[in-house]
């Protein structure tokens, strides 16, 4: 509801056509659809609303003393760390509001860079321009899947590597997550492969299909325990030294000022997700 009346919005409607120099809608008897001018109007609607509820919010902490703080986490790390960093963070400070969004890397640097997150929880490097990345911990990978699998490489543990998969076949998440761009580079793989199947969309999917052997997979050490415990049948794997890794780290705008809530923040997720890869070495 915007408590305007449907005669005075048209009026206010019409004005912005006018000075836009363009229609916003295409008006049809029974439907209303959004020109192309109408959907960039849209967008730029949504950005300014936006950043007016930032503003409010700012406001209404400011005045009681509160601080929020916006964090972005992609899905191969919320659903492992997240339950420890907020219990972590509401212990530090009881008044500070957090506000999670999860999604992939790239969605998550767009919202950083038009200020809608604070910082971000990624696999480094980013790839982000203007941007500070803070390294946390080193997150290893271990073959995952059935012992009927995994049984073709028990003879020689102690040397497997990586490339050793290139016959092998792999099921990724779909595309457009960073840890499948990881997997197939220590693999030294492409999508063109044919043994790639690159069709979950997250690691749960992922270790059950592998557990019921369709495929092997790489499993980071952060989810290994976890899916582990959820998933009868799944079964783990080292690699030889150097262990193929991911570097887990913080991000945030390189225009923001300096401030105590990053170095928190960094030395919570730190200290639980180190506790997290070490129970499982």
């Amino acid at each position: 509801m915007c408590n305007v009346s449907q005669p005075a919005l048209s009026v206010q409607i019409k004005a912005l056509e006018e000075t836009l120099g363009g229609a916003l809608f295409e008006r049809k008897a029974r439907d209303i659809l959004l020109t192309p001018l109408g959907r960039d109007v849209l967008e730029y609607a949504r950005q300014i609303l936006g950043a007016s509820d930032r503003l409010d919010q700012f406001a209404k902490d400011h005045s009681s003393g509160h601080r929020s703080l916006s964090i972005g986490i992609i899905p191969t790390i919320a659903p492992y760390v997240l339950p420890g960093v907020l219990a972590g963070l509401r212990a530090a400070d009881v008044s500070l509001r957090v506000q999670i969004r999860e999604a992939r890397t790239e969605r998550l640097l767009t919202m950083l860079r038009a200020g809608e997150i604070d910082a971000g929880v990624v696999a480094l490097p980013s790839g982000g321009s203007e941007l500070f990345e803070f390294p946390l911990f080193e997150d290893r990978f271990l073959l995952a899947g059935s012992s009927a699998r995994l049984r073709n490489f028990s003879s020689d543990t102690e040397r497997l590597r990586p490339l050793d998969l290139q016959n092998a076949q792999l099921m990724l998440l779909d595309d457009g997550h960073c840890l499948t761009d990881q997997a197939l580079e220590v693999c030294g793989q492409d999508r063109s492969s044919g043994l790639i199947n690159m069709g979950a969309s997250s690691l749960a999917t992922l270790s059950r299909l592998v557990a019921e052997g369709f495929g092997l997979t790489l499993m980071p050490e952060l989810a290994a325990r976890s899916e582990s415990d959820a998933v009868p049948g799944l079964e783990l794997m080292r690699f030889a030294s150097p262990q193929p890794a991911r570097t887990v780290g913080l991000v945030r705008r390189s225009s923001t000022s300096q401030e105590d809530w990053f170095e928190s923040l960094a030395d919570t997720i730190r200290t639980v997700g180190e506790s997290i890869v070490t129970q499982t070495r």
